[in-house]
């Protein structure tokens, strides 16, 4: 914590992320500071790391997508972010080469298709029941204690983080204590959740040891608070609720009773008096395996590979579906009497980042169904507008045209849903299916695999071939000033000398 108070690059680069990166940048805690001037920042630069004590949080409320609920969010002022975010520099190298290569939630350079790949390559060459569960209120009864002494650090960081934690809401102007829980809403909160439940995959793997020979017995893939355990084993699947729980107990959490379930990957089954269907959702994702021929069978691994009469399938899950149906109906009517174009430019990034997020999995059947009930919706719109809907009336927001769908493919539409000014609405079957890499288990942005993560980064960004190149070739540190830098600012190359005075784009000069 020393070091990184009196490191200029680190203190600008808490600052950067708070105030400019975030998503939050524009929010503002109970003090009412929000959007700083670059001179303010510089002033935040100076203030921070000093021995302050931490603000109340403000409380907000957000809903829950898809549900008629809401969850607290505990805001702090831009000041106590910033601090958190250079504690969080400081921590989170040190536990991302520490965290389980099975745990996938909020850590830098992993995703929910990780998760979601992780399962698929532990399910496909066989059968498994499979145990769904969730923790109750994972980010607000963590216990302090318990956390605290887990975080193995200096004592500047631990006061600080206790700060943090022990700062309380002001809900409505109401003042509250927080007893228990990392509040939603701060820069570190993710990260010490992450420590809490570092170690019940390896609880689970000590538990039910591989024997030489054998196949795994039991596997966890944590998503945050979410997780699966997939086993070949009822027993296992029924006795790690219960080892679960005694693991969640120090931590003060426990098990979400209705969201806890145990399913088979291909049949229906019957588990203490109650019915379970084939397959289960996990992030969204419909996982589940199907009977085929032998033509379509999946295989066993070597040596002995043999067809197993089924295949898995990952698609998108029908609650998600259901919930962006609706939310794409609701702009259609919401915007009865606005402009087309304006009604394109609200849809175009809702179907494409829906249509994103599940391009990795199973989902064009899901993409052309879903385009069919936007087509009919659309036309109805249209019918609002200009009565009955004779082809005359629909050519006038329906045209004929040629789009590009990437990978330098084109597509020919009879029924192109087109603006006057040449906006047009994208469809969800225009994403291309591409499979996802998954990550490796025990990879870190921080072990130096320069090349690994700017080949695995720059693919997902467009960032050159060249820049893996040189991250091979630096190694993580530039030669000019000798200043490393982080793997997810990648796609920024620098001139030692600049090409206005005569520098060079070459290797030696980057």
């Amino acid at each position: 914590m020393k070091e990184l108070r009196v490191s200029n690059y680190a203190l600008l680069l808490a600052v950067r992320r708070v105030t400019q990166d975030n998503q939050g940048k524009k929010t503002a805690g109970v003090d009412g500071v929000k959007s700083l001037k670059p001179n303010q920042r510089l002033e935040l630069v100076k203030d921070i790391g000093k021995q302050t004590k931490a603000k109340t949080l403000r409380r907000v409320w957000i809903p829950k997508p898809g549900r008629d609920e809401k969850r607290p969010l505990g805001i702090p002022t831009i000041r106590d972010r910033a601090e958190q975010a250079l504690v969080k520099q400081a921590l989170e190298p040190y536990w991302e080469a520490r965290f389980e290569g099975k745990s996938y939630g909020f850590r830098p350079g992993r995703s929910a298709h990780d998760a979601i790949g992780r399962i698929y390559q532990s399910i496909n060459k066989g059968e498994y029941l499979v145990r769904d569960a969730d923790i109750a209120k994972c980010f607000d009864k963590i216990n302090h204690d318990y956390l605290l002494s887990k975080l193995n650090c200096p004592t500047q960081i631990r006061k600080k983080i206790r700060q943090c934690l022990k700062a309380g809401v002001l809900d409505s102007g109401v003042f509250e204590d927080t007893k228990t829980g990392t509040p939603q809403g701060g820069v570190i909160s993710p990260l010490l959740a992450n420590i809490a439940l570092d170690g019940m995959a390896r609880y689970i793997k000590e538990l039910y040891p591989r024997k030489k020979g054998q196949a795994v017995k039991a596997t966890l893939i944590r998503y945050a608070d979410d997780f699966v355990v997939i086993s070949p084993s009822l027993e296992i699947i029924e006795q790690y609720k219960i080892a679960i729980d005694n693991w969640l107990k120090p931590a003060g959490l426990e098990l979400k009773p209705e969201k806890t379930r145990i399913c088979h990957t291909l049949r229906e089954i019957e588990v203490n008096g109650e019915k379970s269907e084939a397959g289960f959702d996990f992030l969204g994702f419909n996982i589940r395996q199907y009977s085929v021929g032998k033509y379509k069978s999946g295989k066993t691994g070597r040596p002995a590979s043999r067809l197993i009469g089924h295949k898995t399938h990952i698609k998108p899950s029908l609650k998600a579906i259901k919930a962006h149906s609706e939310t794409l109906k609701g702009v259609i009517k919401a915007h009865k009497t606005a402009p087309q174009d304006a009604l394109i430019s609200k849809l175009n990034p809702i179907i494409r980042g829906w249509s994103n997020y599940y391009s990795g999995v199973v989902s064009m059947e899901t993409f052309n169904q879903i385009d069919h009930n936007v087509w009919q919706q659309l036309r109805a719109w249209t019918e609002s507008r200009c009565g009955k809907a004779s082809h005359e009336n629909l050519r006038k927001y329906f045209h004929k045209g040629t789009v590009k769908i990437g990978n330098g493919k084109e597509r020919n539409e009879s029924w192109l849903f087109q603006a006057k000014d040449g906006t047009r609405l994208w469809k969800h079957s225009y994403t291309q299916i591409t499979r996802h890499i998954v990550v490796r288990p025990e990879a870190s942005p921080y072990d130096g695999e320069w090349n690994y993560w700017s080949t695995r980064r720059g693919t997902a960004r467009g960032v050159p071939t060249r820049v893996a190149k040189l991250l091979k070739k630096l190694q993580g540190r530039c030669k000019h000033c000798g200043q490393y830098f982080a793997s997810e600012d990648l796609a920024e190359v620098d001139h030692i000398k600049p090409l206005s005075m005569g520098g060079k784009d070459e290797y030696k000069n980057l």
